[in-house]
């Protein structure tokens, strides 16, 4: 299932004209909870680094969801496995930074200041090299939703706007629809535009603009390029896969946006808990243990 057969089911089956952006929406809603339900062996990375010496930190991938496991890796090439620990426990056990050797443990520290969106690892001890890393782990991937804008060119400023910071600015023109930023005018021209929400259909080349009455009520000329988007084919691991478990997912929040009778809520959530059923089926049974010692795959009774 592709992202256009998703959005035709849905109208199709709650007989309701949903706006584009705002499906898109319940779709990365209903994505994220069923990432967050089952770990599919399916959906891990492997990356590989390298810690600092005398850095007690070290930069998670930004699509990072959850540790699988991380390893400190010698000049010899022997792997050390690092154990999760709190955040007070490596204080505690490390209180002086500057006292390093070969990490035995790590801990989820929270985002950088220069990045939020970027969580990073507090090691103990200390690194005394630049010791390799390879982080397993769990990740978001790409969203079924096809063609969200991803990044922006080079801005064409414009006139007469009046100075201020905008939020949520609708942005016209284009292929697409839905996407919104954050607009900063100041000397009467565009200086800053970021992307708040990335829309859906949109293609690479688009030029946006936004109307004046949503920037202050003056100027013009203002215009952007959509350099690249997300997913321009539409489809995913999950739409391909596990295309159940989505459809139903995004039943359940359209169905609450629209404000269905309980009784069909009701319903939908029955269909989603029989679908994400069969999915902790494969994620956390079949794909987590294999048949050759048992004859078959052992998969928890409840």
């Amino acid at each position: 299932m592709n992202y256009g057969e998703l959005q035709a089911n849905v109208q199709d089956i709650v007989e309701n004209a949903i706006p584009a952006a705002t499906l898109a929406m319940l779709v990365r809603q209903a994505e994220q909870k069923i990432y967050n339900t089952v770990q599919f062996a399916n959906l891990r990375k492997n990356v590989t680094g390298s810690m600092s010496a005398n850095n007690k930190y070290l930069s998670a991938p930004n699509d990072f969801l959850s540790v699988y496991s991380l390893a400190a890796v010698k000049a010899n090439g022997e792997y050390l496995y690092l154990l999760n620990k709190d955040v007070n426990f490596i204080r505690e056990a490390y209180p002086s930074p500057t006292s390093t050797g070969l990490p035995k443990h790590y801990a989820i520290f929270g985002p950088t200041f220069s990045d939020t969106n970027e969580l990073s690892f507090i090691l103990g001890p200390t690194p005394d090299a630049a010791y390799s890393a390879e982080l397993h782990y769990y990740y978001y991937p790409t969203s079924i939703v096809q063609s969200s804008i991803a990044t922006f060119g080079a801005i064409t400023a414009g006139s007469s706007y009046t100075n201020g910071t905008y939020f949520n600015v609708p942005l016209t023109g284009g292929s697409g629809s839905g996407a919104t930023a954050r607009v900063v005018v100041s000397g009467g021209a565009v200086t800053s535009v970021t992307l708040q929400n990335p829309g859906v259909f949109y293609a690479v080349g688009n030029t946006l603009s936004a109307a004046a009455s949503s920037i202050g009520g003056t100027g013009s000329g203002f215009s952007i390029p959509v350099a690249t988007v997300d997913n321009a084919t539409g489809t995913s691991w999950l739409g391909d896969n596990f295309d159940t478990v989505l459809l139903n997912g995004t039943l359940i929040e359209a169905i609450r946006f629209i404000k269905g009778e309980q009784e069909t809520v009701q319903i939908y959530e029955t269909l989603y808990a029989q679908a994400i059923a069969l999915a902790k089926q494969l994620g956390d049974g079949k794909q987590r243990m294999d048949a050759y010692r048992d004859g078959q795959v052992r998969v928890q009774v409840k």
